[in-house]
């Protein structure tokens, strides 16, 4: 853990605001294959048939901001100077409230040329957008997921330094640059974990980002978040009642009928207060994992509300879809996964032991 927090250190002295990738440490332990999974209880990746949380053991370690002594940490590696003090108030701020806000993380002609880029592939006919409409009179379309695949602009900045680097920081280990949104509005879309969506084992392992590419108005449906909720219980598809096969049957209409509710009562139970995004362009608003998020309520249907959102899983977990129980792309098609057994993903070894 100490040699993984090393190279993580590498990668976040600074949070720079350089658009250049930031260049590896060549001292430093390359990065380990995507089946390699760092935990107190190792597992088989090749053997788990069924990805869902009820199928792995409760393992650390935690990510080291979640650990109960993370205020200790955070001083000791300022001390050693492992972090900056800037990173170490950083580190402190989302240890106690599950996000941190950076002012002007984007500067504006990065903003502008990465938006331009995705109206133009739109335009070309690359990129499809459904028409998502809350209402007759809505005048924005839908929702485009993983734009970052169609448009080089979008995946440059999924793997802007600053994103990257902050993301590697509070998750302790190197940030995998995984998965993004593009939303011209506001989605409405109900409180939830993104850890449902997108879980790690051992848990905690994601962190996302929502970048403003234009300032946000207050009735334009802003991101809703609840400070501190990241502290929460996990919530996943078990505990609420949404089987395999149930979610097979009925997508997400399960979700919303099981899901939704739980997440609601949490708020109500431990009385969670929402904070509204109201950005101005370029503004990056992080989050941890577990950190209770939503669309708010679109007061002004004709209002846009440009936005990106990026996920970052963590070297060294295994990365998986709890609720679709399927593997993350991280670890490629289902088909490239080790040989239940198998100590080495390479595709010879795979064949000795299938015969």
């Amino acid at each position: 853990m100490a040699r993984t927090f090393r190279r993580v250190a590498d990668l976040a002295r600074t949070l720079t605001r350089s658009n250049r990738p930031p260049a590896r440490n060549r001292n430093a332990p390359p990065p380990p294959p995507p089946f390699v999974v760092d935990a107190d209880i190792p597992v088989d990746i090749g053997c788990i048939k069924v990805f869902r949380a009820e199928n792995f053991p409760e393992s650390g370690p935690s990510p080291w901001l979640d650990q109960p002594d993370a205020q200790a940490i955070i001083d000791r590696r300022v001390a050693r100077r492992e972090i900056t003090p800037r990173q170490a108030e950083i580190c402190r701020f989302w240890e106690a409230h599950g996000y941190y806000v950076l002012r002007g993380a984007i500067d504006s002609e990065t903003i502008d040329e990465t938006w331009g880029a995705y109206e133009a592939a739109i335009a070309r006919g690359d990129v499809t957008l459904a028409p998502e409409k809350a209402a007759e009179d809505d005048p924005h379309p839908g929702r485009y997921l993983n734009p970052h695949l169609k448009v080089e602009a979008i995946d440059r900045l999924l793997k802007h330094p600053v994103l990257v680097n902050f993301s590697s920081l509070v998750l302790g280990r190197p940030a995998i640059p995984f998965q993004t949104i593009a939303s011209h509005k506001g989605s409405q879309q109900a409180e939830h974990s993104d850890s449902i969506h997108m879980t790690t084992y051992p848990v905690g392992y994601l962190a996302a980002c929502w970048i403003a590419m234009e300032d946000i108005h207050a009735d334009s449906g802003p991101l809703v978040y609840y400070p501190g909720t990241h502290r929460l219980p996990y919530l996943f598809s078990h505990d609420v009642g949404i089987s395999p096969e149930d979610f097979k049957q009925r997508g997400y209409g399960a979700y919303v009928e099981h899901y939704e509710p739980a997440i609601q009562q949490e708020i109500r139970a431990h009385g969670a207060q929402p904070e509204y995004f109201t950005a101005r362009k370029g503004d990056v608003l992080f989050w941890h994992a577990n950190l209770l998020h939503g669309g708010s309520a679109r007061a002004d249907i004709t209002r846009s509300r440009k936005a990106l959102v990026h996920h970052y899983f963590a070297e060294g977990c295994v990365c998986y879809h709890d609720l679709s129980a399927t593997t993350s792309a991280v670890h490629g098609p289902v088909e490239s996964l080790p040989t239940c057994g198998a100590s080495s993903p390479d595709i010879k070894v795979r064949e000795q032991i299938a015969l």
